[in-house]
This record gives structure tokens, sequence and C-alpha cells, in this order.
């Protein structure tokens, strides 16, 4: 038996419940989980606004210990130390093949209709797993493809983040936006991907490095993370502000909040020949766009879904450019909560005051 945070209703938070798992089938891994962040991308499934199977299990960026390993497994063995990716691969689809692992949907990573649930409550009933994870949880059983291996020296807290805000904020840096030394990179939202693209865009040598947020206290840790300027994301003349500062716009435009007015603000602050690129998980409604004057002159809009990441190699580099002092994770992390603290915790971060807040289990 393991404790978890189940969500049962939308809207009415989660409650801490015991459930069990499945023996691991050929090609899956059961994990100890030891720390777990919380994103705002649970949020949108806890608050109702995005729809999921219930009840079911948040939770998506995560660090582990391997107890035990299917028949087939190969890549991990029990005792290693692994980080979880909700962008789990199948391997040999045409995403997949041609390099483009975090557009892989995943299908041969699940269990099919039929087969055992790999979660459930005491009675038998079955607990669904929220994409590919369900990490708020003191056990994982998971596709081989949702994890990988880690130093054993990177602690737990940490090594969380990699799982989905650092992935995608450097992801996007290194992956999606490959940028050159001297690029001019703005990031609109100073949570936990937008400090760790910041951070990143430092690593890559970004010249000038623009950080916008409404809060004074989160362009405060853009700047110890790097950012060379800050902006305040809802003055008036934002924009104005920011092509200032860049001399004439930047070349990548960073959204990385998920509201229309944050994707609107990197659309507007371009160079020509800039790009923006969309991380957010923004309302289902929203939309955003170039103008006719945009597109003469050159500017492009993309998303990069979890940052375009090639995981079982881009985390481990992650981890060592933490272990070498190059990656900040220790400044985005806030606070360190116990499992029945998360719902205090999810309130937190609807305050939208801090950075990451970690579930930290024994």
């Amino acid at each position: 038996m393991a404790k978890a945070a189940i969500l049962e209703q939308p809207g009415q938070g989660l409650t801490i419940k015991e459930v069990t798992y499945a023996e691991p089938g050929p090609h899956e891994v059961l994990i100890d989980t030891k720390a777990c962040g919380l994103c705002h991308s649970d949020l949108h499934f806890i608050d109702g606004h995005y729809p999921h199977a219930l009840p079911c299990i948040p939770g998506h960026e995560a660090a582990g210990i391997v107890r035990a390993v299917g028949s087939e497994v190969r890549t991990v063995k029990p005792g290693d130390h692994v980080v979880s990716c909700l962008s789990a691969f199948c391997g040999h689809c045409e995403f997949c093949v041609t390099g483009r692992m975090a557009l892989c949907l995943g299908g041969d990573t699940r269990r099919q209709k039929g087969e055992t649930s790999r979660i459930a409550f005491a009675d038998g009933s079955p607990v669904n797993q929220m994409l590919n994870l369900s990490a708020l949880s003191e056990q994982m059983l998971i596709h081989e493809h949702a994890c990988v291996a880690i130093d054993k020296d990177m602690p737990f807290d940490r090594a969380a983040l990699l799982g989905c805000a650092v992935t995608t904020g450097a992801g996007t840096i290194f992956n999606a936006c490959k940028v050159t030394p001297g690029e001019t990179v703005l990031v609109v939202g100073c949570g936990g991907v937008g400090l760790a693209a910041i951070n990143a865009a430092k690593i890559a040598g970004a010249g000038k490095i623009i950080a916008a947020d409404p809060l004074p206290e989160k362009r405060e840790l853009a700047k110890v993370l790097g950012a060379t300027h800050t902006v305040d994301a809802l003055a008036e003349d934002a924009a104005k502000q920011i092509v200032a500062i860049s001399g004439g716009g930047v070349d990548w435009g960073i959204e990385a909040v998920g509201r229309q007015a944050s994707a609107d603000l990197a659309v507007a602050s371009l160079r020509r020949g800039g790009t923006a690129v969309i991380l957010g998980m923004m309302p289902l409604d929203c939309k955003v766009g170039l103008g006719a004057f945009d597109l003469l002159s050159g500017k492009k809009l993309m998303g990069a879904i979890m940052g375009m990441n090639h995981f079982p190699v881009d985390l481990p580099r992650l981890v060592d450019f933490y272990l070498r002092g190059l990656l900040d994770l220790d400044t985005i992390i806030a606070e360190r909560i116990p499992l029945e603290a998360v719902n205090e915790g999810f309130a937190t971060m609807r305050k939208g005051t801090s950075a990451r807040t970690v579930v930290v289990f024994d």
C-alpha cells in the first residue's frame, strides 16, 4: 500500500488515500518516489480547466529510486536513482525516429484497455494515471521510457525539478531555440519554467536576458538566475520597454506562464525575424497570432511542448550542469512540504508569489 494524493472531483482539492500498485509489466518500472515538484499544469486539472478521467493521481515532476523492473527493462535497474518525465516515448513512431520524441503520443507506454490497471484502491477499483506518471504518490509504476537514471550525487528535491520545469524551460533554450551566444532572449513569466529558461539562456551565452513578470519578488529571482534586465509585465508600455532595452526587439520571446496577455507580449516584443515560443498551458479558447506586418517582417510563432526535449540525453546533462555549479536549482525551490500539505502547496501556487514547491517523501 502507498499513500497518494487523489483528485476525485475538480475544484475540491486532493484527498490523501492508500492505493496499491500492480506488478511491473515487461517494460515497466516500480519507483519509490522521493520528491515531486508542484507544477501549474497539475492545477489546470485539479481546478477543472482541463479534463481528465477521474479519480486520478496528479503529479508529473518527480525523482525516486527504482524498486523493481519488468522482465524486458534494460534502461534502469533496482537501486538506480531516476527522474521521471511526462513526455514518455515509444521509440518507433514517426516522431521518435525523426528525433521529435517530445511529440510522441506514447500509446505503447500505457496499459491497454482490458489490461489490469497500474493503480487501484484497496477494494480493487482502478485509479487513473495522469500523464503516464501520477507522481504525487509514495510510488510510481511507469514505462521504462518515462524515466532515466541519474548520478546518485544529485539531491532528489532538485532532481525532481528536472522532470518538467527545467526540462521545459532549459530544453526550450537548448533544443527548440538553439540560442546562439549574443542573441537576445525575453522570458515572460518567472515561475519554475521561466526561471529555468532564464538560467539556461545565461548558460547558452545569450546577450541580453529580459525577464517580464508583474511581481517584484519574481523579478528579483530572475536577476539571481541570470536576467540582465527586468520589466513589469503588466506595465502599459511593457513591450516598448523591452524593444528599447533590446535595441529593436528580441530574437526569442518565450511565454512561460500560460496567459493570453503574456503570449501577446512575447509577440509584440519581437525584432524582425524574431520568434515567439509559447510554453504555458493557456485556456483552451486562447489563440495567439501574427499580424500581416509581422509576417512581412519574417517573425515566427511556435509551440515547444516540454522544451522539445530528448530527455534520456538531456536530463543527465542537466544533472551534470547542476553538480558543476552551472545550473541553479536551489534558488527555484521556494519550500519543501510533506504529501499531507499538498493542498496548501497548490494554494500557495495560486497566489503566484513564489517559485517551486516540492513535496518530499520520507
